[in-house]
């Protein structure tokens, strides 16, 4: 039986990485940060199906306890500060976690068991302002925000330590991949729990910043299964995971609104531009500056033709049934919310 340890475990990608490692029968070990009240996020289901240390990133005496613990065949590390936003109020803490983190967790590696491989999550967001479309393993770097420098240092030390130490590291450089897992602070969670909730009479309209941006969307799960057949291979390299479509994010919000049956027309220009309901004319979509990044990064465009000859990898769930899925299951919980709130009132009405 392999065992492996993630890093980021509670998160989107860590939870259907968990679920994958467990059904091809490995002992699975994911790291959580200790807090005052336990938070399995999105392994709730799995709590009793894996194992897990208390570590962080930021202390790598926790991150070698961690190897000794669980002694693992393979390392996925798939912890950060995600949310490229707050990588502009918090740049320290990113660094700390998505620079300083990543060769935290090669030097315990190193350290105790150099053998084990080790896959580090690096991200599109390191193209920034795209240098040649569509982007490849090969393609420039330009960062533009202080979570795409951070990850990209992370990118780097994981090559460092493969051509230095000779130790199994890959690189996957994802994509924009989303969930029905997705945090509400992403856009596109964002715009599908507002589209349920517009839907549903619970919530107004929806307030965004660059709907023009351009992105490589895909599903968690398809990308995840990436990441496992990187570390599978007999020699390790770093691979761009990519649909190799790019959309709009204007056009997410029109599919996500076609799935609740609201046909979105735009009307105005820049700042002064809204969605409105077709059918009513009801306004349903505003532009919000305070949304806009301090540098945008426009467009975003991968070219995953390595990692389909080498690793025989292949995108199963489109963009038109990612969106959907999101907005079902949004639905879906909204649809609770609203049901367990009417039951709360009721039930204080008869006391």
């Amino acid at each position: 039986m392999k065992k492996a340890l993630i890093t980021g475990i509670t998160g989107q990608d860590g939870s259907y990485l968990a679920e994958l490692l467990l059904e091809k029968g490995y002992e699975v070990y994911g790291i959580m940060r200790r807090k005052s009240k336990v938070d399995y996020g999105n392994i709730e289901h799995l709590k009793d199906k894996v194992k897990l240390i208390y570590a962080d990133m930021t202390d790598i005496v926790s991150l070698i306890n961690a190897i000794n613990i669980s002694q693992p065949d393979e390392v996925y590390n798939l912890a950060a500060q995600s949310f490229v936003g707050a990588s502009w109020e918090q740049p320290v803490a990113t660094a700390d976690i998505d620079a300083n983190g990543v060769l935290n967790i090669l030097e315990a590696i190193k350290n105790v068991k150099p053998d084990a491989r080790f896959y580090q999550a690096s991200t599109s967001e390191m193209f920034g302002l795209v240098q040649e479309v569509p982007q490849k393993e090969t393609t420039p770097f330009y960062p533009r925000s202080p979570y795409g420098v951070a990850k990209l240092y992370g990118h780097w030390i994981t090559k460092n330590y493969r051509e230095s130490y000779n130790m199994y590291t890959c690189s996957g450089i994802l994509f924009n991949h989303e969930s029905e897992r997705r945090g509400l602070e992403f856009v596109t969670r964002k715009i599908t729990d507002a589209v349920a909730r517009i839907k549903l009479g619970v919530q107004d309209h929806l307030e965004l910043g660059n709907i023009d941006a351009k992105r490589d969307w895909g599903h968690s799960k398809d990308y995840v299964r990436a990441m496992w057949l990187m570390l599978q291979q007999d020699i390790p390299d770093d691979y761009v995971i990519a649909s190799g479509e790019t959309h709009k994010v204007r056009e997410f919000i029109e599919l996500a609104f076609q799935h609740v049956g609201i046909d979105v027309v735009w009307s105005g220009e820049g700042v002064g531009e809204v969605g409105k309901d077709k059918a009513t004319g009801k306004v349903i979509v505003k532009i919000n500056s305070k949304f806009y990044r301090p540098a945008e990064v426009e467009l975003l465009l991968g070219d995953p033709t390595k990692a389909k000859k080498n690793l025989n990898w292949e995108l199963e769930i489109t963009f038109s049934e990612l969106v959907k899925r999101m907005v079902e299951s949004d639905l879906e919980k909204v649809r609770s919310e609203i049901n367990g709130r009417e039951y709360f009132n009721e039930a204080a009405a008869t006391k």
